[in-house]
């Protein structure tokens, strides 16, 4: 994978704020990828960004649901008694997040 497109998908999940959560689908919204390759990218590069604000559309991380537990909690994000997230509660206004990540992908290459 090209390293532009993995750059704009971390910028991408920088830019949602503590308290809030995007779905691999919001995240490829706003980047122009699919959830794969969201996906792919943050389990492989992800680990210095915010990774656990980007869930699947049940509110779960499947294969870290305990360490995304604990970060979750400590962000302060709704927690159902089943451990996934209350995403009627806390997802990112997509709109917003599209806006203020325009930023962020200013002087990336190919980006025009």
């Amino acid at each position: 994978m090209d390293d532009v497109r993995v750059e704009r998908v971390l910028r991408a999940v920088e830019c949602i704020p503590c308290g809030s959560v995007a779905t691999y689908g919001d995240i490829g919204d706003v980047t122009g990828e699919s959830a794969r390759v969201i996906g792919r990218v943050l389990a492989l590069w992800g680990s210095n960004v915010p990774w656990w604000r980007v869930c699947n559309s049940k509110g779960e991380i499947p294969g870290h649901s305990a360490e995304a537990l604990e970060l979750w909690l400590a962000d302060k994000l709704p927690v159902k008694a089943q451990g996934s997230l209350k995403l009627v509660d806390c997802r990112v206004n997509v709109a917003e997040l599209k806006d203020q990540v325009a930023t962020v992908f200013d002087g990336l290459e190919g980006n025009s």
